[in-house]
């Protein structure tokens, strides 16, 4: 990529940028970068850090949340050459995090359990409101475990197609994109994998909020 230089100080560059600024024209921050504006990168990675360590954690990254990310910011650096204008930076980018957090399991040989997945999918989630009622605030935590508990009954595929729709709340395009998939692949698996959730799970603990998922 002509202008970039693969460098090893990125999370040094995103650190600049702490107090919080938002990417307002992701082409153009983008095509800086490519420019040799390390700097730029670091808008980049202010808006994304957050979600990207959630989707880390939500696909078993654990502790090792962190550096999973880490990784995957430097080598998205390094392959800027590669994205296409036409798409969109974050399906991108947590396509190369769930990548990572992969190798990472599979390096580590463990399986996270239930229960270190719920607590490090807590860190990475807004806290309910204290003016929340009490009885509103149960019924999300209990859920939100049932989910997690059923997800861990489903196939690799049928479970990274409920964490990108549902956990990090991604559109069915940018989760085609995220996975690589044909639309009509995340269509059909969606479907599969929310069949075999309500067999497990009760009916008013469904993860479609609105029931608009069909065949």
């Amino acid at each position: 990529m002509r202008g970039v230089r693969c460098i090893n100080d990125v999370r040094t560059q995103g650190e600049v940028l702490e107090g919080g600024r938002v990417v307002d024209d992701e082409r153009a921050v983008i095509a800086r970068v490519r420019a040799g504006d390390v700097e730029a990168y670091a808008v980049l990675m202010r808006a994304f850090t957050g979600l990207a360590l959630r989707a880390a954690r939500a696909l078993g990254a654990g502790a090792d949340a962190e550096d999973v990310v880490q990784q995957a910011f430097f080598k998205a650096y390094c392959a800027l050459g590669k994205f296409r204008d036409d798409s969109s930076f974050k399906p991108w980018l947590l396509a190369i995090v769930a990548n990572e957090t992969r190798n990472t399991v599979r390096s580590a040989v463990r399986q996270r359990s239930v229960v270190g997945r719920e607590a490090t999918l807590i860190e990475a989630e807004p806290l309910i409101p204290e003016t929340t009622d009490p009885a509103v605030a149960a019924v999300h935590d209990e859920r939100r475990t049932a989910l997690l508990a059923a997800l861990e009954e489903l196939g690799e595929e049928h479970r990274l197609v409920v964490t990108y729709r549902y956990l990090l709340e991604m559109d069915e395009a940018e989760t085609a994109e995220a996975l690589g998939w044909p639309r009509g692949t995340v269509k059909s698996r969606l479907n599969r994998a929310l069949r075999k959730l309500k067999r497990i799970l009760p009916a008013e603990l469904d993860p479609r909020e609105g029931g608009d998922e069909h065949e």
